[in-house]
């Protein structure tokens, strides 16, 4: 019987219970190695976005990577819709919390990502291609790792896995079930709460939430406004959040205190460093412009400290990033090129690049020449692209996804590949793009980033224009340049 193959984790489940058969139930008596894993959603009540209703969660993976023994698994917990424009569409995101017989969080390890109690279902409904986020996430976790020990291993970014979504039984698409970029994920020392109630803040984490005034989403300046809520001029307090209050935004204040222009560059370039991980900077620049992450600059940001009380040094985690990889923030199509002056506004690359303090660009150039034929190849991207269509395909998901979601809000191609080729076209455009302004700065020594808008185009010595640079004798603003 399917009930006998439920393993009850904080659950309590009678005899009578999810007796219907379903399209759920259909599918998966049909699993294989080829399945991605099915996730039934059991809801009585209509979800909203601002609270939380209780239900329940069954998750069926071939692979038994939530519990080796079993092929699924049931939990008590509770959901809402979350999101924010993304709350129009009828293809929509859940929250999910994961809750005991009581009625308390439970933490588990969903799928092998990590003992957790708080997951995210993904609809990644404006995302023609539906793995844009994911890949992204997956470039960065490569790349950037925090500069402290955690029990994660250093990731600072999300993991997830690929899922068919039903709800009380009805297929629903294709989603991601991932964790969230938390205190936890980010080893953030705990706020501490004596007898008496009074709270020390020690980690901080903060989420910039919307493009608001640029000054304040781009570290230049803030209104006053009140402390005693999670939302403070463009950013929303994520850790602690159950404690806002002017000493869990003040170190906000001060950085941005710092990056303004009341700081000069010689106490800037003295200082910097006990603000921000200098190679975590550069990582978070090259990433965002390698894939035009374009919905973040810090919007779709978090910024972290591991302990306040410890030093004031902010760690960057990007967020949200359907907008990437050729596609924009609605759906569409976004063919525009990376440009390197993207951040010539936004501190504290206002300095670091526009100014080259501290030889930031060569910092800069110097990870673009050990990544862009590495990590950043046209055919690294391309095999990650593939990889997650491929189990799209071989599962059914995207058929079935295309059958429910094509049009709704956004047109899907019948056959994933033909979205994308486009994608590739695209991302082979951008790298090459990228790497002939990075290679201005190693070629040419030109390291001035606000200057380079006067550099003009690269030269072969016949006259011809050029693109990127491989070895030979060129011309870039009136200098001969010799590419070994």
């Amino acid at each position: 019987m399917l009930l006998a193959a439920v393993v009850m984790m904080g659950v309590s489940v009678h005899a009578n219970d999810h007796f219907r058969v379903g399209a759920y139930d259909m599918l998966k008596l049909k699993m294989n190695e080829h399945s991605l894993p099915l996730v039934n959603l059991t809801i009585d009540t209509v979800l909203n976005r601002t609270s939380y209703v209780p239900g329940e969660i069954e998750i069926a993976d071939w692979h038994r990577r939530t519990d080796s023994t079993q092929l699924t698994v049931r939990y008590h917990c509770k959901f809402r819709i979350r999101g924010g424009t993304s709350t129009a569409f009828d293809k929509k995101s859940f929250a999910v919390k994961l809750l005991d017989d009581n009625g308390e969080d439970l933490d588990a390890n969903l799928l092998g990502i990590r003992e957790e109690n708080s997951w995210i279902l993904d609809a990644m409904a404006i995302d023609r291609t539906r793995m844009r986020n994911r890949v992204c996430f997956d470039v960065w976790n490569a790349l950037s790792v925090t500069p402290y020990d955690t029990d994660y291993g250093g990731r600072n970014g999300t993991e997830g896995v690929f899922v068919e979504v039903f709800i009380n039984k009805d297929y629903h698409g294709l989603y991601c079930l991932t964790d969230k970029v938390d205190r936890k994920l980010l080893g953030l020392k705990k706020a501490q709460v004596d007898d008496e109630g009074t709270v020390t803040t020690r980690g901080l984490l903060y989420k910039g939430n919307e493009w608001g005034d640029y000054t304040d989403i781009w570290l230049l300046g803030y209104q006053e406004a009140d402390t005693d809520t999670t939302a403070w001029n463009a950013w929303e307090l994520q850790y602690p959040e159950d404690y806002p209050s002017q000493d869990a935004w003040q170190p906000l204040m001060d950085l941005i205190d710092f990056c303004s222009e009341a700081t000069s560059d010689e106490e800037f370039l003295e200082n910097y460093q006990d603000w921000f991980y200098a190679d975590n900077l550069a990582d978070y620049a090259l990433f965002t412009m390698a894939l035009n992450v374009g919905d973040n600059a810090y919007k779709n940001t978090f910024l972290s400290v591991k302990n306040i009380s410890k030093g004031h040094c902010f760690l960057l985690t990007p967020w949200d990033m359907d907008m990437s990889l050729g596609g924009n923030w609605d759906g569409s199509y976004y063919e525009a090129l990376a440009s390197i002056r993207r951040y010539n506004s936004v501190a504290p690359y206002n300095r670091l690049m526009s100014r080259n303090l501290d030889n930031f660009t060569q910092l800069l150039a110097g990870k673009w020449e050990e990544y862009g034929e590495t990590l950043f190849s046209c055919d690294d991207i391309a095999r990650r692209l593939d990889y997650y269509a491929e189990t799209f395909v071989s599962s059914g998901a995207w058929k079935r996804e295309y059958a429910k979601w094509n049009g709704n809000p956004v047109p899907l191609c019948e056959d994933i590949a033909d979205e994308l080729a486009y994608v590739k076209d695209w991302y082979e455009q951008n790298h090459e793009h990228l790497g002939q302004q990075m290679g201005t700065i190693i070629t040419t020594g030109i390291s001035d980033i606000s200057a380079q808008q006067d550099i003009g185009e690269v030269y072969a010595l016949d006259g011809r224009r050029t693109g990127m640079l491989r070895k030979g004798v060129y011309i870039a603003r009136g200098r001969k340049v010799v590419v070994r």
